[in-house]
């Protein structure tokens, strides 16, 4: 059974930072992209950043330069800096796991509240 479990949500002023983590476990094989999509009341699930198993980083143009992605391939975790936190990055924060095969699982959310 696969599980993939986020943490680190929070409720934190403008302008301040959260570090969001996520560990991927069970009988997952050759994971290949590790990323974090959100989702706002009201607003469709989107892109926040991804890191493939090579290193390489996607981040939406809303959070670049604030936000950092980074993984651990030895343990199956992914990291998610944020920085200068806004009043609009209040979402529902998933992980998100792809294998280089079909499979892809999702973590149960970690809230993040950012106050004005």
């Amino acid at each position: 059974q696969v599980q993939v479990v986020e943490s680190g949500g929070d409720l934190v002023q403008s302008g301040g930072s959260l570090r969001l983590s996520c560990a991927a476990s069970g009988s997952i094989f050759s994971i290949y992209v590790m990323g974090w999509y959100r989702q706002a009341p009201g607003e469709q699930r989107e892109l926040v950043a991804t890191i493939s198993i090579d290193g390489r980083t996607n981040y939406a143009d809303s959070v670049k330069g604030r936000f950092s992605i980074s993984r651990d391939n030895t343990r199956d975790t992914v990291s998610l800096q944020m920085n200068n936190l806004k009043a609009e990055d209040t979402a529902v924060y998933y992980c998100n796991v792809k294998t280089d095969g079909p499979e892809e699982y999702w973590g149960q959310g970690t809230q993040v509240t950012v106050s004005s």
